[in-house]
């Protein structure tokens, strides 16, 4: 169990027939709904009907001799599935990526070296491993060289990150912006010595410009790099260098890396567009997954016939091939006519000095389609301002009909375990703390 997850619980109701297995010797499987279903194991020490448990899970492959480990090894393959890893859910239910050896080994590996991670680093880990970011980008990046890992909590708890960099001196630190905003905000944040750390990758989210500066001036990481990828593509796709500007750093999410190929294209006619246009944002390469488990048509609208993987981001290519995101194609506001991206909205509220943390959404209306709502986290101290007094802070600073109409005060925001915003809750928050309606 874990927390209010009871795990043996939820498989008995699935499958109450393997607790039959007990009265066989190899705890066999034999149920009609699961037909290829043949052992169970439990990750603990106790006795569970029909199932293993790790101990006697070890203790049965001490019988196996070399030979029938090499026969077994031998009827394997680095293009074999391996894992599949569910989407986080930002814009809707999560969708089964089917991932191989040949996917994650390889970006793990090429991101190490990417970053100059060898085995006298050590990782922090505030990510949860059944995530591509945690478990690939970190749990496999520090296998593949020999870094050690440094384990702060059971689900993230900032104050424990912090204080496992300072105990362990870790030199390295991944994490989503949501995570780095509540450790920099830790009451105390100055108490911690955070000069060990040298590198990390902040992903997963768009990253405020006054964000990253933070994180390298305050948290001491000269070589912080912006990221990203998707779960898709096993993780990473883009990565800056530790040779690029704080400016590049904060403005673009770098290159494409080894072994990959990125461009960028028109939404409508799906051609490749000259550098400098904003369009979908897709790739190619070793890391694209093989599909979305039992779901072909989301396979095929995800993947072209030439095996480019359609991000649904939207992004610019600038001339010495840095990648910069826009927007996401789901999370674009028409507002009378006018296609608005709520990152640009999001990266000026991020500036004002009241403001913590801020999420745009678009909400319905009669007259003009759709609506700005902004979703506002107040830094501690501040008043809470009226909507009025809002929008004055931004007259004169953004285009007017980017100025968002609605303004909500929140304490937090809805998100996935792994610390991304659910925009589409947001948005039906909104609605119903606004009586709108989609009619």
């Amino acid at each position: 169990t874990y927390k209010s997850s009871d795990y043996l619980a939820m498989i008995d109701q699935v499958c109450p027939h393997i607790k039959d297995a007990d009265s066989r010797a190899d705890r066999a499987i034999d149920a009609a709904d699961f037909p290829h279903l043949r052992q169970a194991v439990v990750i603990g020490q106790g006795s569970y009907p029909g199932m293993f448990n790790f101990t006697e899970l070890k203790e049965r492959g001490a019988g196996v001799n070399d030979s029938e480990l090499v026969a077994r090894e031998s009827l394997l393959d680095c293009d074999d599935d391996i894992n599949i890893q569910y989407t986080s859910g930002t814009t809707g239910l999560p969708k089964g990526v089917t991932l191989t050896h040949h996917n994650i080994l390889n970006n793990a590996y090429l991101v190490a070296h990417a970053l100059e991670v060898s085995e006298e680093d050590r990782v922090c880990v505030p990510l949860p491993f059944y995530h591509c970011f945690g478990m690939v980008l970190t749990s496999l990046l520090a296998l593949s060289v020999g870094a050690t890992l440094v384990l702060t909590s059971a689900t993230f708890d900032a104050e424990a990150v912090l204080t496992a960099v300072s105990e362990e001196r870790c030199t390295v630190l991944h994490g989503v912006p949501t995570m780095f905003i509540a450790e920099l905000e830790h009451p105390r944040f100055a108490e911690f010595d955070l000069s060990s750390l040298r590198t990390g990758i902040m992903a997963g989210a768009p990253c405020p410009v006054d964000l990253m500066r933070a994180v390298i001036d305050r948290m001491k990481m000269a070589d912080m790099q912006i990221g990203y990828g998707l779960t898709e593509a096993s993780p990473l796709c883009t990565l800056t260098s530790s040779l690029d500007s704080v400016e590049r750093r904060v403005a673009t999410i770098g290159k494409v890396l080894p072994h990959q190929e990125v461009k960028i294209v028109d939404v409508a006619t799906g051609r490749t567009l000259p550098r400098g246009s904003q369009g979908e944002l897709c790739v190619r390469g070793y890391h694209v997954m093989v599909r979305y488990d039992n779901r072909p048509e989301a396979t095929a609208e995800a993947i072209d016939e030439k095996r480019w993987l359609h991000t649904g981001d939207l992004g610019m290519m600038d001339e010495q091939g840095y990648v910069s995101i826009t927007g996401r194609m789901k999370d674009l506001v028409i507002r009378g006519g006018e296609n608005l991206y709520p990152r640009e909205i999001e990266e000026f509220l991020h500036g004002l000095p009241m403001i913590s943390d801020a999420y745009v959404v678009g909400v319905p209306d009669r007259k003009m389609g759709e609506e700005v709502l902004a979703f506002v986290k107040l830094r501690e101290g501040h008043a809470a301002p009226t909507m009025e007094e809002f929008r004055e802070l931004c007259r004169g600073h953004i285009a007017h009909y980017k100025i968002p109409r609605y303004w909500l005060i929140v304490d937090d925001f809805p998100m996935t375990v792994t610390g991304k915003v659910q925009k589409f809750k947001l948005r039906q928050q909104g609605m119903q703390q606004l009586g709108l309606t989609d009619d």
